[in-house]
């Protein structure tokens, strides 16, 4: 797990979740200039989860329960979250 707020997701993900995969990802460099960036970085990620908790939930309900995890983190200054959200058979 990293340092940081990515290593902050990733222990909220991991704790509310139980994942078999789970990855963080800082893309705020590409955002340099967009709404919510910050020179220091840390606003902008990809999110990948895989986990049983996702079976028979709709993309929107699997939404917003990693926003719920998440909230402190958005309000804090985690600007933006691109998701992918599956199920292990949907992972593949």
């Amino acid at each position: 797990m990293s340092d940081g707020r990515a290593g902050r997701i990733e222990a909220a993900i991991r704790r509310r979740f139980e994942p078999s995969l789970v990855s963080v990802v800082d893309d705020s460099a590409r955002h340099a200039g967009h709404a919510g960036h910050r020179p220091e970085g840390e606003t902008h990620f990809n999110l990948l989860v895989v986990a049983e908790a996702f079976r028979d939930q709709s993309r929107v309900a699997r939404s917003r329960a990693v926003h719920a995890a998440l909230a402190e983190e958005f309000g804090e200054g985690l600007h933006a979250l691109s998701m992918t959200l599956r199920t292990p058979e949907e992972h593949g």
